[in-house]
């Protein structure tokens, strides 16, 4: 059985870049291959990993749409079409393969499309040991509830007062939505001097977070970020690498 690990937080704490190394430490430990889904609307999980997202699941709701709208004949239905597209979707690398969620290119919401990514989910992660799903930013993801039960699930937050605030509702809202998660992560990113905000410990007993790590501002991080470099080519010894293995090992 597959085992899921949600990564989730606001914007801009280093959601891609954590999932990004999660799957380095993955696929280095034998776990592969790895399903990547990449459900944040601005798909930049692709280049984070070192491939590039011809299509998306939002496009291909818009092209379905398109056939259907347009009259055109066809021997399968709309789901059946929205399923075959999704999987055409799917970029297939050496280690790992990943589909992303993108944005619908036309006027509609996300509902249709997620019921299928949901499906898609589900069809697919049976043939993955792992499947790490680097989550929108913000907190409507978790209200979409396109995934009901993870393995891991990982809050990720910056030191600030305002992101451990926004982690807390984070943990608040994953059990309005009656999400299932076997164990609870906190990741606090770039904090300062390797040392967690003294405020953490409050944080980990009132979540029962099962790990709290906090990473450190790396310069190697930064330059790979800044030249758009892979996370899977960053040393084995880089100290963010080693101590994102700490989540990998809590499965």
């Amino acid at each position: 059985m597959s085992k899921l690990i949600a990564v989730t937080g606001k914007g801009g704490v280093g959601k891609t870049t954590v999932s990004a190394l999660l799957i380095k430490n993955l696929i280095a430990s034998g776990k592969k291959p790895i399903l990547a889904i990449d459900a944040d609307p601005n798909s930049c999980l692709d280049a984070a990993l070192g491939v590039k997202v011809a299509n998306t699941v939002g496009r291909a709701r818009e092209e379905v749409r398109s056939v259907v709208t347009g009259g055109t004949n066809a021997s399968l239905s709309k789901h059946e079409m929205l399923q075959l597209k999704i999987e055409e979707a799917l970029v297939d690398a050496e280690n790992f393969d990943l589909i992303a969620m993108g944005r619908p290119e036309g006027a509609g919401c996300y509902c249709y499309a997620n019921d299928v990514l949901k499906s898609v989910i589900k069809e697919l992660s049976a043939q993955y040991p792992y499947v790490v799903l680097d989550n929108e930013a913000g907190l409507e993801n978790l209200s979409r509830r396109i995934v009901q039960k993870v393995d891991l699930m990982t809050l990720i937050s910056d030191a600030s007062n305002a992101g451990l605030q926004t982690l807390l509702r984070l943990y608040e809202l994953a059990n309005e939505m009656e999400m299932h998660y076997d164990k609870l992560a906190l990741v606090v990113n770039r904090v300062r001097n390797g040392k967690l905000p003294d405020r953490m410990e409050e944080i980990q007993k009132t979540t029962r977070a099962d790990i709290v790590i906090g990473l450190s501002n790396d310069d190697t991080i930064a330059r790979f970020a800044e030249e758009s470099r892979p996370f899977l080519d960053i040393p084995e010894d880089n100290p963010v690498y080693q101590k994102v293995q700490e989540l990998a090992a809590a499965l």
